[in-house]
């Protein structure tokens, strides 16, 4: 079986670095988490709960701008480190970095905190589990994300009047 498996991910890959294996260890891990975490819920009895609009509004804003602070920002990249290297500025207070090939976990986990879309269903997974367990503390968490989205959005826009009015 293994040899089939190895056979097919080699077929796949086309001889391009792909890190499959990180990438099935990261899904096993999101799995256990969001399972313990619905197994959790059950059993306290918060499985009734139900996200508002205008939470998930919060949620909405909230994961974009944590997705991006983790990925993209100067500030965060210590975090990243262990996965990355850092190539060049990006966008406002932002860093481009390149991911780390040593290993195939290493790898994977290196895709997974560069790029904001694919960070986004792990951020958008804590604050639904956040909303289960602590919804007052997950809802000002969330409002303090978006009223920082929302200034990003309105000092991008200054500068860009700025730059038009000169």
């Amino acid at each position: 079986m293994s040899g089939t498996v190895r056979s097919e991910a080699a077929e796949y890959r086309q001889g391009a670095d792909r890190p499959l294996g990180g990438y099935a260890v990261l899904m096993t891990l999101f799995g256990a988490l969001v399972g313990i975490a619905g197994a959790v819920a059950a059993v306290r009895g918060t499985n009734g709960r139900r996200i508002s609009p205008y939470d998930l509004l919060l949620m909405t804003a909230g994961t974009h701008k944590l997705a991006r602070l983790v990925s993209k920002d100067a500030v965060t990249s210590p975090l990243r480190m262990p996965f990355t290297r850092y190539r060049e500025p990006g966008g406002p207070a932002e860093v481009m970095e390149d991911v780390r090939s040593e290993g195939s976990l290493q790898h994977a986990i290196g895709e997974l905190v560069t790029c904001p879309f694919c960070l986004a269903i792990w951020v958008a997974t804590a604050f639904s589990i956040g909303y289960l367990f602590a919804p007052r503390f997950t809802r000002v968490a969330a409002s303090a994300l978006t009223a920082t989205a929302g200034s990003d959005f309105l000092q991008l826009l200054y500068a860009r009047l700025q730059q038009s009015a000169n």
